[in-house]
Formats: structure tokens, sequence, C-alpha cells
């Protein structure tokens, strides 16, 4: 393809995502009343069923990756014939939300002016939006220098327990990962990310009658109480470490010594050389009992790897912000101590992008919001980096 080819190409597409705002804004709203938190397997599914029949509908081929317990995967890819590369450039997003079933009930999808409001319009119902549009622009027009694989996952807001294996065996095969979670309310995308372990501690003891034979009980919360403080002493502010007990529940009644208490951790690190040694005090801290005649359990929940930026992924970054200078946007790198299935992709060395969908803030709350004023320019600036790679990555 000559250089004026390129040029064409270039601006019939980044034109032809202009033309779709109408589009894209349709989709959004139709996916944001769609409810579907991470244990509404239905829901998520439906969420995948309507960006399946838009893929479908522009000749796109899709697999249903079945999964029993929570919301299936969805694989769409666009082929590319004579591309010279079995090299892959994978875009990413995940269809679940943090809100209860009926949350879209009590406030659907909204706009006022220039933003829009609903369960899941930002994280990441925005950034499923621009990937179908992405993939349906080269599918009509081509241009990719390799073969694009879309996957649409379920669990994210869990900690990915069942799409973290599809999402590794893509990404080990991809030149570029694009992961579409909103864009900073600055305006940035993501270099780097925070690695992240949530836990469940399960504390067993003895009840007693807290008045009548206090002597015979053993109480499973003054255990728990020992553990939390000792948890917490791990936070390393420093290195970016911090162990956090967000939820804990125990007792019987009042009256009885709690024969039984639990609680939930949150770890997050930044080094990745540092996980296995504040995950073995973690465990080291639940197998140590202090109060005679407990007992304790613990189990990994969910986990995230962090993102490190390498150097392939530096040179993406570099050709990003050059790119989405043409399409109006002037971006920068940041680091977010959230987690995100992007970990995932760079932990297996993919070069890897987080935050490049469309700009949002105020995630997870009722407030959450999205600017639609830059949905168009998020997605060209997107297909420029990938008109504009070489097959060779």
């Amino acid at each position: 393809m000559t250089n004026q080819q390129n040029s064409d190409l270039e601006r019939t597409i980044t034109a032809w995502l202009s033309d779709r705002y109408p589009d894209m804004v349709d989709l959004l709203e139709t996916l944001v009343n769609t409810d579907s938190g991470s244990y509404d397997k239905a829901g998520v599914d439906a969420v995948g069923a309507v960006i399946r029949s838009f893929l479908e509908d522009k000749g796109i081929a899709c697999d249903r990756l079945p999964i029993e317990t929570r919301g299936d995967g969805l694989r769409a890819t666009v082929p590319v014939s004579g591309a010279g590369t079995n090299r892959v450039i994978l875009m990413m997003g995940h269809r679940d939300t943090v809100f209860p079933k009926g949350e879209v009930s009590k406030r659907p999808f909204s706009i006022e002016g220039n933003r829009a409001y609903g369960p899941g319009v930002a994280d990441m119902k925005a950034g499923l939006v621009m990937n179908a549009f992405l993939l349906a622009a080269f599918a009509k027009f081509g241009g990719a220098p390799a073969p694009l694989v879309g996957l649409f996952t379920g669990d994210e807001e869990i900690g990915s327990p069942t799409s973290r294996p599809l999402i590794e065996a893509e990404a080990r095969n991809a030149m570029a990962v694009f992961n579409s979670e909103p864009g900073r309310p600055s305006g940035n995308i993501v270099t780097g990310r925070k690695g992240g372990v949530f836990f469940r501690c399960n504390v067993t003891g003895k009840a007693a009658h807290s008045g009548g034979n206090f002597q015979d009980g053993v109480s499973a919360i003054e255990e728990l109480a020992r553990k939390i403080q000792s948890w917490h002493r791990l936070t390393d502010l420093s290195k970016g470490q911090t162990v956090n007990v967000g939820l804990i529940s125990g007792g019987q009644s009042v009256n009885t010594v709690a024969p039984a208490a639990s609680c939930d951790i949150d770890l997050r690190y930044v080094e990745p050389e540092d996980r296995d040694e504040v995950v073995d005090s973690i465990r080291q801290i639940s197998d140590t009992c202090s109060v005679d005649g407990t007992s304790a359990e613990i189990s990994i929940l969910g986990e995230f790897r962090p993102v490190k930026q390498s150097e392939a992924a530096a040179a993406l970054f570099a050709d990003y912000t050059a790119n989405a200078a043409e399409a109006g946007l002037s971006i920068e790198g940041e680091f977010s101590g959230g987690c995100a299935d992007s970990g995932f992709a760079a932990g297996v060395g993919a070069p890897t992008l987080c935050g490049v969908g469309p700009v949002g803030g105020k995630a997870h709350s009722p407030q959450e919001y999205l600017e639609l004023e830059t949905i168009v320019p998020r997605a060209q600036a997107a297909a420029l980096t990938i008109l504009r790679m070489r097959p060779g990555g």
C-alpha cells in the first residue's frame, strides 16, 4: 500500500468513526440499561448477546467461550490476509459491573450536557462500544497489519477468576494489547498499575454464654481482631504496599462468645517481586493463632497482576500519544493504584496500554459519568495507532 493509500485509508476510517457517533451512543444506552453485575451471569451474558449481534451484523466472526459460573467469554476476530505475521492485536474489555441487579431501574442511562450517566457507563461499557466500532471499522475498510481480536470478558470486577486464562492465552500471541478501561478524568491513559490479591480468612472459636459460662467459650472475634492489627502493620506506604481489611463478620448473638468470624483482605503492591513475600506474611498471620482454642483458614478469592511498562510498551505508548495528538488529544501516562485485566496481559510479556477507552470518572458510584465528546477521538487515536503498526510489532 502506498503512502497516499495509507493516508486515504486513515482519513476514511477516522471519518467513518466520527459519523458513527449517534450509533455509538445508542449502543452505549442499550448496554448501560442492561444490568450486568459480576454475579449476574444472565445479565452479563445479555450484554454479550447485544455485542455479538452488533458484530455479526457487520460480518465479524464471534465465538462464545462457555463459562459455567460467570459470564461467558466472547471472542471476535477480524482476519487479515497476507499480513505476514501470526501475531494478533488484542482489544480487551469487561462486560460486568459492580452494581446489583435492579440498579438500572433506579437510574437508567441519561445524558446531561456533555456527560452520560448510568451503571457502568464509563467502567466500562463505553470501552466496549469503542472496541466494537473499531472492529467494525477494520472489518469494513481493512488496513490492520495483523488480525484483530476483541475479547469481551465477564468477571473483571471480582478479579477475573474465570477470564484470566482466556486473557493470558490471547495476550501471549499479541503484538499489542489495548485495554479499553476508562481514560482517567485528566484525559490520560494508564501505563502502570498495582497488583492486587483478595483474601478471605475464616476463624473458628467456641460458643458459650457470655454471662453464665464465659470461661468455656473461645472468641473467634477476639482472634480475628488481633490478626487484623497484624495484617494492617504489613502496610508500607514507602513501597506503595497496602493491606486493608475491608469486610468483617462474625458472632452469633450479643450475649454469646463468638464461635466464628471472618474477614476479606485487600492487598495492593507495586513491584512483582514483592508479591510472594507479603502473601506469605498474610498467610503466616492467619496460621498463627494467639487465642488458645481458635483456628483459622485463609484462601485467595481473586488476584490481579501489576502493570509494569516494558520497553516495548513504552514504544507503543509513544506511538499512541503521537497519534492521539492528531485526533486532537493531549495524553500522558498515569500510574493507578487500581487493578485491571491489563495486568494479566502485561504479565505474560505483551506490550500493553490500559485506560485507552473514553474518559470518565467516579466509577463504582451513583455519580459515575462519561465524557461523551471523548468517544470518537479516543476511538480515532486507537485506530491510527493500529493502522501505523508494522506487522513485526
